[in-house]
């Protein structure tokens, strides 16, 4: 099977993001992965592009994101990138602590890290790079 590859850059959250996702959709079915992966993956490209336009960029219309992919039968690779400042992910508050449970922030990152199999951000916080490696479906 042939390797899918997509390097954009994204000026529209809206618009650009379904385009992606139809995209990668498509892609990850014709490279058999499950279900499970299909919607583990749409959802975490979901958190990433939506965090990097409005918390990385800060909803400026003249900034951009940039995404990249790369989808083979055995692995999906992504890397979004804004043009923010960065953050320090560690000093991200664990949405699941009590006192945290009422703060709206954290929860994305939760997400992307419990349902990829890996999660990494570059110094200084701005471009974040998923992977999912394809194979049997494994518990949340």
């Amino acid at each position: 099977m042939q390797i899918y590859l997509q390097d954009q850059t994204l000026t529209d959250l809206r618009r650009d993001l379904e385009s992606v996702q139809k995209g990668v959709a498509a892609t990850l079915i014709e490279h058999n992965y499950t279900e499970f992966a299909q919607f583990s993956i749409r959802l975490c490209l979901e958190e990433a592009i939506v965090n990097a336009f409005r918390h990385g960029n800060c909803n400026d219309p003249h900034k951009v994101v940039k995404f990249r992919c790369r989808i083979s039968d055995e692995l999906a690779e992504f890397e979004v990138q804004d043009q923010g400042a960065g953050f320090d992910p560690s000093c991200v508050p664990d949405p699941t602590a009590e006192e945290n449970l009422e703060i709206p922030s954290g929860r994305g990152i939760m997400l992307m890290r419990a349902y990829m199999s890996e999660v990494s951000y570059d110094p200084p916080g701005n471009t974040l790079h998923m992977s999912y490696k394809n194979g049997p479906d494994r518990p949340v």
